[in-house]
């Protein structure tokens, strides 16, 4: 004979009572993650559509010219014509406007700009990331939820509520892991890319600094 502790069977009660309550939420979160993951991945399609490849020969001549200009004036139409992100440009911009002020000043404003392009874009590498990591623990939540229910309609020989528990615990799972590959694709992918940007960005700012620092603009 099994013992009972007393109040267990409250305990399991409630407990059943939370593991049922979220099984609505959990499928809401699927289908939004799931939502997401499409989007996601048709902005990955249309950022790589508007991409630029900037090759290391053009970074380089890029530098060189930087290294080679006479004036703040050719500076910054060699800047605007360079075929670089928009973005790296209004940063190098403000870096060559701050050729006023002193050299550990100018290079806190550049730390800073470039700390700025490095924290936006990883605040969109986050949420895939987050989809990643949580879609699919979702999706294990998705499917054990209604199995509890299923088996103990299984007892009471109820197949058709099994059934139906087993097509949710299914389907919540295929949303969970799939949204989830698709988060982790996308975010491999944009840090890659973001990776290079910023490593561009940070080149050029450097090359940017050395000539201000030269004092002869």
């Amino acid at each position: 004979m099994v013992a009972t502790v007393p109040g267990s069977e409250v305990i399991t009660s409630i407990l059943n009572m939370i593991s049922q309550s979220l099984q609505i939420p959990v499928v809401i979160f699927l289908v939004i993650f799931a939502v997401f993951a499409v989007l996601t991945l048709g902005g990955l399609v249309s950022e790589y559509t508007s991409r630029k490849k900037i090759p290391i020969d053009s970074l380089e001549k890029i530098i060189y010219s930087i290294s080679n200009a006479g004036s703040a004036e050719e500076l910054k139409n060699l800047i605007k014509n360079a075929k670089i992100y928009e973005s790296q440009k209004v940063v190098l911009i403000k870096v060559l406007r701050s050729k006023s002020l002193t050299k550990e000043s100018r290079q806190t404003l550049a730390r800073k700009l470039i700390e700025f392009e490095e924290n936006k874009l990883g605040k969109k590498i986050e949420r895939t990331d987050i989809v990643t990591k949580i879609g699919p623990t979702l999706g294990l939540m998705g499917t054990l939820i209604p199995m509890g229910p299923g088996l103990a309609a299984l007892g009471a020989g109820d197949v058709n509520t099994l059934a139906n528990a087993i097509i949710v615990a299914f389907d919540t799972t295929v949303v969970g892991i799939g949204s989830g590959a698709v988060a982790y694709f996308v975010s491999k992918i944009r840090r890659r890319w973001y990776e290079e940007y910023l490593s561009d960005l940070d080149s050029l700012t450097d090359a940017l600094l050395d000539k201000l620092n030269q004092g002869e603009i």
